[in-house]
């Protein structure tokens, strides 16, 4: 099933020629169908590369799902014009009345800045509160995961000496959750962060539960108990090419990073990147979508007291 984005957005074209199917809000106008709706709070700097990435793994479910792209302020972005953004993003106070069946925050460039120096801390905790009690489940990933353990739990990052970046091999620390039905007992993820958290801080919480894990990365997928958050600590959207994209920026810019581990051919730069990850990072948003927003979001958004969690 499609999904539905705004006219005229550049996601549509790519997607398109990979055979995803994506409809225009025209078209969708036309049909009868309770499609999910999913709010995308976008933190990346290259806004478009983000929705696509993200779309791409939406599409790839049975489900019609309605997408929304929020912005976190109106400040001019160096990656992305301003004709963009008033286009195809809003404000929190235009969604700020509404209920969403799932809601997505993004990684952000912020992994050596404390919470409460981020410009935009006060918003996002405030976009945090208000999604406890206005969306079914939140997927949070990388940095917002790190800001959404913090403020809801109280639970803080240890910052790393170094960049966590590459390709990691994870385990499950579980069986029983629908999250994680058809997933291998081994598989790969991305990260790229400079923060870590700490596993048996997460392990010992009564309010939350660590469903994979690195021995190398850490934690990977943390869900809370309530079934409401979900926790990725790392890029399960990212393209074959966008490790290698940030380690190239990062050169460029003198800081003289590490070679992603395990990304490419024989660890050498030089040659072409392995992806790895993109069949788990696409069962884990669509195990998200169908089993922690679909078959557990009320059919009329305006009584979200009626979600029913899934016993484990």
């Amino acid at each position: 099933m499609p999904v539905k984005i705004p006219d005229n957005l550049p996601a549509a074209g790519i997607l398109e020629s990979e055979n995803i199917f994506v409809m225009s809000e025209t078209r969708a106008a036309n049909q009868d169908i309770r499609p999910m709706k999913v709010l995308i709070l976008n933190l990346m700097p290259n806004k478009i590369e983000t929705e696509t990435q993200l779309l791409r793994l939406l599409g790839n479910t049975p489900l019609q799902v309605d997408v929304d792209l929020l912005r976190i302020h109106d400040k001019a972005s160096k990656h992305v014009s301003i004709d963009h953004m008033n286009n195809f993003y809003r404000d929190f106070e235009q969604v700020r009345h509404k209920n969403y069946d799932g809601l997505i925050i993004t990684g952000a460039p912020l992994g050596q800045v404390e919470f409460e120096d981020v410009s935009y801390w006060d918003h996002i905790r405030e976009i945090i509160d208000w999604s406890q009690q206005h969306v079914t489940s939140v997927l949070f990933l990388c940095w917002a995961a790190h800001a959404a353990l913090f403020h809801l739990y109280g639970l803080n990052r240890k910052l790393l000496t170094t960049k966590r970046s590459g390709v990691f091999t994870h385990k499950r620390t579980t069986k029983h959750y629908p999250l994680l039905r058809g997933f291998d007992d081994e598989f790969f993820a991305p990260h790229s962060r400079f923060a870590e958290m700490d596993v048996a801080l997460l392990k010992a919480h009564p309010e939350l539960e660590v469903l994979t894990e690195s021995a190398t990365a850490g934690a990977y997928m943390v869900l809370s108990t309530n079934n409401r958050n979900l926790f990725v600590m790392g890029h399960p959207e990212y393209q074959k090419s966008t490790l290698k994209d940030e380690y190239l920026r990062d050169l460029a810019q003198g800081l003289k990073p590490e070679i992603p581990e395990n990304y490419f051919s024989d660890n050498d730069p030089e040659k072409s990147p392995i992806a790895r990850w993109h069949s788990h990072g696409s069962l884990l948003v669509s195990n998200w979508l169908n089993y922690y927003v679909y078959q557990l979001t009320p059919y009329n958004l305006d009584d979200m007291s009626a979600i029913t969690p899934w016993e484990s």
